[in-house]
């Protein structure tokens, strides 16, 4: 008997020692300065003006000239003549009067709210089918590559637009159910003719601006690593550098930002922004905008060009050196297991956790390990998102995959959380949910979690 209780004795402590070994949760570990998006760039503000803070180990005469061009990102430019002649010559043509009206405390812009209202965050690229000697798509032949849609005194505007939109209905196999909202655009009021019958309508939402510096200074060969445009791993992810014109090069370069990644470096893209959205002509783009058949030498100017060489490098480096906000809630245990299902349905494909920069002009920005979750590459994204509006190499479906560094911080900056190239998603589900193309089966993955799980992921991106 004695030897029969033994027995049970052993039988019973090895089920209980196999059952605790089998419940025994194993907390999930957070891998060294991952809160440390951008190395040691990284600032560690969280609040309102988390995105317009120069970076943490920046030194020397670029600290000084960050405060230079942080004055002209953010002060309005006015009409020449005028007195103050280091910020006149707004115009004639334009869609916001400083840098900051779209990207409001360096964050992101949106579409407009209401009927009528302007300085939201979002413009409207116009092209026509075929392409420039450079590879760049056609302008519509009156209005130019993109709809200002404000002008200086005395002059006509170009036109107006509306955004209206149609519900979409998206249901989890658990029962929820989300409605989405698809956009679309209506330009009335045009002043000096008829767009181009072929016009492709571009909407672009301005993005936020910390961490533009790091992406620049990430290696080309590392981009390229990236890619997989003929799929051959075969997991139907097939991403694409684009080649875009460098103005100051005059040569093809490999393309790193906008929604299609159609500029090759910050200064580009600053002076892009200054000629297309201000009005404002610089070094690198020294005509102005007018409509066809109107004569732009009949309004005044702030000069030849109206942003200096010394302007537009102030500006060009604070736009390089604003710094990537810290990680929050990086080692929770429910944000770490959110990590673990963005990666198990694959989203790190195109939203590469981490890579290292490279050298770069600005000291402060080389050799850092960061954490952009992005590959800079384009993705065909389906056919719900697309503008059918070709760019250099991208074509009418494709996006450049958009970091998600601070994303979890622009409700905090911009008191919205819209989201996508034209802002119809207004929140990170809505986004994942328009996922498509080669992003269509980590969207079903997605959609196929359950409920908690699904918030788990969530949660983690907006950590990020």
């Amino acid at each position: 008997m004695n030897t029969y209780k033994h027995f049970l004795f052993l039988v019973l402590l090895t089920s209980i020692i196999s059952c605790s070994k089998e419940d025994v949760y194993t907390p999930l570990v957070a891998e060294e300065h991952e809160e440390l998006s951008g190395g040691e760039t990284t600032i560690f503000d969280g609040g309102v003006n988390a995105f317009g803070i120069q970076a943490s180990n920046l030194k020397g005469d670029n600290a000084l000239f960050f405060f230079t061009g942080n004055s002209l990102f953010n002060q309005n430019w006015v009409t020449a003549p005028a007195s103050t002649t280091a910020r006149d010559g707004l115009g004639p043509y334009f869609n916001a009067r400083a840098c900051s009206t779209c990207h409001f405390r360096d964050g992101r812009g949106r579409a407009p709210e209401v009927i009528g209202e302007i300085n939201h965050g979002l413009l409207l690229r116009l092209s026509t089918p075929g392409i420039t000697s450079t590879g760049a798509s056609n302008p519509d032949p009156i209005y130019g590559g993109q709809l200002q849609d404000q002008s200086i005194q005395n002059t006509t505007t170009e036109g107006s637009f509306d955004v209206t939109y149609t519900p979409v209905f998206v249901n989890y196999p658990s029962g929820e159910t989300v409605t989405l909202r698809k956009p679309s655009y209506t330009i009335k009021n045009l002043a000096y003719g008829n767009l181009a019958s072929s016009v492709q309508i571009s909407p672009r939402v301005a993005q936020q601006m910390p961490g533009l510096g790091l992406l620049e200074a990430i290696p080309e060969a590392t981009i390229l690593e990236f890619a997989d445009e003929k799929d051959v791993n075969n997991d139907g992810i097939s991403g694409k550098p684009n080649y875009v014109w460098d103005v100051e090069k005059q040569a093809e370069s490999i393309g790193r930002f906008g929604w299609k990644a159609n500029q090759p470096s910050i200064k580009q893209q600053v002076a892009g922004a200054f000629s297309g959205d201000l009005g404002l002509t610089s070094s690198l783009f020294p005509n102005e905008n007018c409509p066809d058949g109107v004569d732009c030498s009949q309004f005044p100017n702030g000069g030849t060009p109206e942003v200096t060489d010394k302007a537009l490098s102030r500006v060009t480096i604070y736009s390089s050196t604003l710094g990537v906000p810290v990680r929050r809630n990086h080692d929770d245990q429910e944000i770490l297991e959110g990590k673990e299902l963005f990666n198990s349905i694959n989203c790190k494909a195109c939203h590469i956790p981490k890579t290292m920069t490279g050298t770069h002009s600005i000291p402060a920005l080389e050799n850092q390990i960061i954490r952009p979750y992005t590959d800079l590459l384009l993705h065909d994204m389906g056919n719900d998102l697309a503008d059918n509006a070709p760019d250099f190499k991208a074509t009418g479906n494709e996006w450049r995959t958009p970091p998600l560094w601070g994303i979890g911080l622009i409700e905090t900056v911009n008191g919205h959380t819209n989201l996508l190239h034209d802002g119809r998603a207004r929140n990170i589900e809505e986004a994942i949910l328009w996922h498509g193309g080669e992003a269509e089966k980590a969207k079903q993955d997605f959609v196929n979690l359950s409920l908690t799980e699904r918030k788990k992921v969530l949660d983690f991106i907006k950590s990020l």
